[in-house]
């Protein structure tokens, strides 16, 4: 079931939210098992099949970490406390990983060892269970919190609900046990809150309206430069940043507006989800975007990953190597396939470059947090925004052949040149920038529809306010970044409610034009 679907938005919702509500006033358990069962519902409607599969996850899951909770103080066959539940743990995430590579990478893994090995092996075909990655994630982060002494509630049915819940469960945000369970366990969070529906509400159609208008209205121009490009069709220059330029924009707007109406629809049942995105496009720099880019992600692999690796505690050196290896398993979370590692790769290059660049600054004796100058900051977001788009176009490719061929194209190998097409208005320019050696034969794929596209959203993206600052004084999310904007504030008026009602008016009626999020195939 798509949150950008009829079925979803007047028939799933209402009903979940009546029944949370209305048992809410009977019982806080009957309620929290409602919202469970109808989480389960949710994943199950794509293929029940699979539901199965969740709930063993889950119940494996919750009994390793009540076992983990429980071992006594002094361990037995002379085994200290601590080894035992480090050994215990370890058993944990191994059939969490398992069951994780068996789903997403058998195939991957068995494909690169056949040339290798001169073998034949076949698996057959696998079918990805949705949303894999990141209920493994969430359990793993319960894990860990447990074995750390940062879980304190065990309820089982709270716990279920933990995982199932169906704002995050497909794709994000990856939840930490311990930012849940207490909002969970207020009475509040039963009771029908007025504030909490027009502010969810708002929040849902702001992301809706960002999903089937501009994620899905750009979506139509990115297969037909990357598919012209598999087929052999050699793209202009223009017409390779074009589309690397159109599914960077549509990527952004897809998961921005997933995030959105996660967070939207988890404040019309009282809970408050932690953000996820905060306009990374604007970042000054590939340490900034990644603290703005799927940011509970992020902040899963550097607290079960980067820092148990060793992070920066060993020398630069060896905090590059961290940061490398980091990056290229979050490359490989995304997606089996090499284009993703290479991604992975790249912003791992990335990294390592901006920290070694801050540790130049401050050998010059200058400060690399300080505000920089408007010119200055401006250069720098456009150079950073560049280096993702380069990026973006292994993450998007199908194979590496044709990332190459484009992002080849893109850098001026094959020439820098205009399509013949344009400026055929005007006689006189066409004329100089023909006799000039200006333009070069176009495959007619840089349109004018997806140009208007770009620099529209372009100026989205860079100029307007997102929807947490808009937002910003109902606290729409955990962990909210303190932001001083006073001009764009929403606030309950007739006039807003107006303007919200037009957007989501707009959304509404281009909600029959269904197309899954981007996230849901990671």
């Amino acid at each position: 079931m798509l949150f950008n679907s009829y079925g979803f938005i007047f028939f799933y919702l209402p009903v979940v939210l009546l029944g949370f509500f209305q048992l809410g006033r009977i019982n806080h358990t009957y309620a929290a098992g409602w919202l469970a069962l109808a989480s389960l519902f949710f994943y199950g409607y794509w293929n029940p099949a699979y539901v199965g599969l969740l709930l063993g996850s889950i119940v494996c899951n919750y009994a390793f970490g009540i076992w983990i909770a429980k071992i006594p103080e002094s361990g037995k066959r002379g085994l200290r406390s601590g080894d035992r539940k480090k050994h215990l743990l370890i058993v944990a995430l191994a059939a969490n990983l398992s069951l994780l590579a068996y789903y997403k990478y058998a195939n991957f893994f068995v494909g690169n060892l056949n040339p290798l090995l001169g073998t034949d092996w076949n698996l057959g075909e696998i079918i990805l269970p949705l949303g894999i990655s990141f209920f493994t994630f969430t359990q793993i982060a319960f894990l860990v919190d447990t074995f750390q002494s940062k879980v304190k509630e065990y309820n089982f049915i709270h716990y279920v609900l933990f995982v199932t819940y169906f704002p995050h469960l497909i794709a994000g945000p990856v939840l930490h046990h311990k930012e849940m369970m207490p909002q969970f366990a207020k009475s509040a969070t039963y009771r029908c809150n007025y504030e909490n529906m027009s502010v969810g509400l708002t929040i849902f159609i702001i992301g809706l309206f960002k999903k089937v208008v501009l994620a899905d209205g750009i979506a139509y121009y990115v297969p037909t430069i990357f598919d012209a490009s598999a087929s052999g069709i050699h793209l202009t220059f223009i017409e390779a940043w074009g589309g690397a330029l159109c599914y960077t924009l549509q990527l952004y707007f897809d998961f921005s507006g997933y995030s959105d109406m996660a967070i939207g629809l988890s404040r019309m049942f009282g809970v408050t989800l932690p953000l996820n995105f905060n306009s990374p496009y604007k970042a000054v720099n590939i340490i900034e975007f990644w603290r703005c880019w799927h940011m509970t992600l992020s902040r899963f692999l550097r607290d079960y990953l980067y820092i148990p690796l060793g992070g920066n505690r060993n020398g630069p050196t060896r905090r590059h190597m961290n940061l490398m290896a980091t990056m290229l398993l979050g490359g490989l979370w995304h997606g089996a396939g090499w284009t993703y590692v290479i991604w992975g790769g790249l912003h791992g290059i990335y990294l390592v470059i901006n920290h070694g660049w801050h540790t130049l600054r401050r050998a010059l004796g200058q400060d690399p947090s300080e505000p920089l100058s408007y010119p200055t900051h401006a250069l720098s977001a456009l150079f950073t925004f560049t280096a993702v788009t380069l990026a973006w176009v292994f993450f998007r490719s199908n194979n590496l052949h044709t990332a190459v061929t484009i992002t080849q194209t893109m850098l001026g190998c094959n020439g820098v040149s205009l399509p013949d097409n344009w400026f055929v208005r005007f006689p006189n320019i066409h004329e100089w920038f023909n006799n000039h050696g200006l333009f070069a034969p176009s495959n007619g794929l840089a349109t004018s529809g997806m140009m208007n596209w770009i620099w529209i959203m372009l100026l989205i993206v860079w100029f307007a306010p997102n929807t947490q600052t808009i937002m910003q004084s109902f606290k729409p999310a955990l962990d909210m970044p303190k932001d001083h904007k006073k001009r764009w504030l929403w606030q309950p008026s007739a006039r807003t409610a107006l303007v919200v009602w037009l957007i989501g008016f707009i959304a509404i009626i281009n909600v029959n034009k269904q197309s899954a999020f981007l996230y849901f195939q990671f």
